[in-house]
């Protein structure tokens, strides 16, 4: 299911960060992942806001 952002404009740099992590897991994320395991989309969504805590944290 697709995301919604709570600031529309930060969409484009959602995506590439969920991109970013999804190749440093060696997951290959495409316009179609019908293809993936649940484990391999939740590895990636989950590191994603991993790094997404870990930034705020150092941001505070």
């Amino acid at each position: 299911m697709p995301y919604r952002s709570l600031v529309p404009e930060a969409k484009a740099g959602l995506n590439k960060f969920k991109m970013e992590t999804a190749n440093q897991l060696g997951v290959s994320f495409t316009d179609y992942n019908g293809d993936l395991t649940s484990r391999q989309c939740g590895s990636v969504g989950g590191e994603t806001v991993k790094k997404m805590v870990e930034q705020y944290e150092r941001n505070l």
